[in-house]
């Protein structure tokens, strides 16, 4: 246990105080969001993204223990474990390190050195190795080793040279110094097929030569998605002649006689033959491990900025779902987010009718006071855009809309969920319920959802699965429980995303709601059917009721706190002084301030402290805009030099590389992903006669 403390407190740089505190509560069964937001003084403040970084090297560093264990006991039953070699396996601080010291010692049936060995060649390739005969007497010491299996003597060197192949393709040494050889210097060097579409998406790449220490993790993905379909070719090259140099300058003896040309032979042919197809292998795996964690790292921001998105409060909307020959559904959702009334209108192509059109929403307008409007991105989205400008403009009426992603929309619509909440209702109505849940809350529809599905990541699909949806899921569960859930109307989705609640104690949750009515207290938790106190203590703090028994109930404040705040009644909470009250009060200063700052705001979201959702009353003509306005948009298209974003206009903005970031970044999807919704982008140039406007993010 204290290797293990040790090594954590090493790879995390966390005090080894904090370190064994962490492995305790996540041994009782904590979760990761109660240990960042409620275990503060155990863990030195470390926060979700620490604690999930710690551990991910926690399970990484149990692996390669267990991993250590078990090589160390299978090479005790196949050699001896010498001394040096128990040393270099405990020293060891890769599994990739380990697997090179175990390679010589596996079983292997099937390899040409294996037959050699079989054959009883070994002492041959021994005698070979020291290079001290003359190829005369090598061959008549050959002579020796011919059998019933070794037929001659070209056999019997043959076989030697294998064994001496394979071992030096599987000296530790050789496989480290090839392998830090290739990802230094190795070029990857890409080759069309005969089945390439020439004029298809992987054409830029044929014939593409780059370093593979330089290249972006989205451009490996591409060109290995090209590689997947048979339609490029791509081979890690490096410099074979400098290394065939080093083995005649280091691995033949120095006294070596003319028997020297075999053993150089049997090194060459274990360069390329075995060693350089493993090593690049491995190197591929390697790249691949690091493109994939970086585009789910990207994917996991962009999920993060989406499901942080502020919500639209205190406002009846219109949610849009545009579309050209079957028309545009809408559907009308109160402040909060209950289903009113749906209708279809046809404004754009073929029909163009923007009579019956107007009326139609003008009367759900009368009827329901509509306040906002959220237009789908897709198909005939500008069109339906242009629709509401026009209608503001020519009836005097401010309908003002924003633009919101519906990536996603027809896999809710589809949904078991959706035909649980909707069963009376089309598809396409439940859709657009969609587009205007999510402007109205964003997380609390789109958790509904499977992140692979709202276009907010590239290569979803190439990447490792497991991998992604582990990062998509910690960070679901990490903002819902930043955020916190209202217990009382949370869906099935959003309650299960709750720490410690299960999908079926979230269940259990709505059914006890319907069957005695909303919660009144966060204690009425334990009266639900299979929630007990371990559970209790992991979620309760994340609930909020409204119109719960006291404050408290509507806060983040843990029920284990509750007497603490409870003495802080008549306090001046902004001018205490935090270091002598939680003193007095025995409770950890990070605990006090958490507590302090839920009095001081109860039923705080975190999301209001955003940028509001900016909403658009007739953005129609570029004329409209200057340097220096602010518009919202969705990113249509990225380049490697930029990002096209969707303003509302006829033309895209275009977001320039170096407008994108205060750091520097090598490419757009470093920070920017499809469909994309940005809520505030400033203008920095308009083109009136070519239609161009560039926008920037900084």
């Amino acid at each position: 246990m204290q290797n293990l403390i040790n090594l954590l407190s090493k790879k995390t740089n966390l005090q080894k105080e904090y370190v064994s505190n962490i492995l305790k509560l996540l041994e009782e069964g904590s979760t990761i969001p109660f240990i960042a937001r409620y275990r503060k003084e155990m863990t030195g403040g470390a926060d979700d993204e620490v604690l999930r970084e710690f551990e991910t090297i926690y399970n990484g560093v149990k692996n390669l223990l267990e991993r250590k264990a078990e090589i160390s006991r299978l090479i005790s039953e196949r050699a001896v474990l010498s001394d040096e070699l128990q040393k270099s396996i405990e020293d060891a601080q890769s599994l990739r390190e380990l697997e090179d010291i175990y390679r010589p010692y596996k079983e292997k049936k099937n390899s040409r050195a294996a037959t050699a060995i079989a054959n009883g060649l070994t002492p041959l390739a021994n005698t070979l190795q020291k290079a001290k005969l003359t190829t005369e007497a090598l061959k008549v010491e050959a002579k020796k080793f011919i059998n019933a299996k070794v037929k001659n003597v070209d056999e019997a060197l043959q076989g030697a040279q294998d064994i001496l192949a394979e071992r030096y393709a599987e000296n530790p040494k050789e496989r480290e110094y090839i392998r830090n050889t290739m990802l230094r210097h190795g070029v990857l060097e890409v080759k069309k097929t005969k089945t390439l579409d020439e004029n298809g998406v992987y054409k830029n790449f044929v014939g593409s030569s780059e370093k593979i220490a330089y290249i972006p993790s989205h451009r490996y993905l591409a060109i290995m998605r090209g590689v997947n379909e048979k339609q490029l070719s791509a081979k890690i090259g490096i410099d074979i002649e400098r290394i065939e140099e080093n083995i005649r300058h280091y691995k033949i003896p120095k006294y070596a006689s003319s028997s020297k040309e075999y053993l150089e032979k049997a090194y060459t042919d274990g360069l390329k033959r075995l060693l350089l197809p493993s090593i690049e292998r491995e190197v591929h795996s390697e790249l691949k491990e690091k493109a994939d964690l970086a585009a789910i790292g990207v994917f996991g921001k962009n999920l993060g900025q989406l499901l942080m998105t502020p919500p639209v409060s205190k406002k009846v909307l219109l949610g849009v779902d545009p579309a050209y020959r079957t028309g545009c559904k809408l559907a009308v959702i109160d402040e909060n987010g209950n289903y009113l009334e749906s209708a279809v209108i046809y404004p754009t192509e073929p029909q163009n009718d923007y009579e019956a059109s107007k009326r139609k929403v003008l009367e759900l307008h009368k009827k329901y006071t509509i306040d906002g409007v959220a237009i789908g991105n897709g198909t005939a989205s500008r069109e339906t855009q242009e629709f509401f400008a026009k209608l503001n403009a020519q009836e005097g009426v401010k309908l003002i809309y924003t633009v919101v992603s519906e990536a996603g929309a027809s896999v809710y619509s589809a949904s078991k969920i959706a035909a649980q909440e909707y069963p009376d209702l089309d598809v396409t109505i439940r859709g657009a319920i969609s587009i205007a849940q999510r402007l109205r809350d964003p997380m609390a529809a789109l958790v509904k959802i499977d992140p692979k599905s709202l276009g907010i990541g590239q290569y979803q699909h190439d990447v490792n699965q497991k991998l992604l949806e582990k990062k998509l899921g910690d960070v679901t569960e990490d903002l819902v429980n930043r955020v916190g859930v209202d217990i009382n109307s949370a869906s099935l989705s959003l309650l299960s995303h709750i720490a410690g609640i299960t999908p079926k104690l979230a269940q259990n949750i709505i059914s006890y709601r319907d069957e005695n009515g909303n919660f009144t207290s966060k204690e009425q938790l334990l009266n639900v059917k299979g929630l007990g106190k371990k559970a209790y203590e992991q979620a309760a703090g994340f609930i909020r009721i409204k119109d719960g028994e006291t404050v408290f109930d509507n806060s983040g404040i843990h029920p284990e706190s509750y007497g603490v705040a409870k003495r802080l009644d008549g306090v001046d909470l902004k001018t205490a002084d935090v270091t002598m009250l939680s003193k007095e009060l025995g409770v950890g200063e990070d605990t006090l301030k958490d507590i302090i700052k839920e009095l001081l705001k109860p039923g705080f979201d975190p999301r209001e402290e955003l940028p509001a959702i900016p909403f658009k009353e007739g953005l129609r003509d570029i004329k409209m805009l200057k340097v220096g306005s602010f518009v919202s948009g969705v990113v249509r298209n990225i380049a490697d030099f930029g990002a096209f974003v969707d303003i509302g206009l006829k033309n895209d903005g275009m977001i320039h590389i170096s407008k994108m970031s205060e750091k520097r970044i090598k490419h757009p999807l470093e920070v920017l992903s499809l469909n994309q919704y940005l809520p505030k982008i400033e203008v920095v140039s308009v083109d009136n006669e070519k239609g161009k406007i560039g926008l920037s993010l900084i």
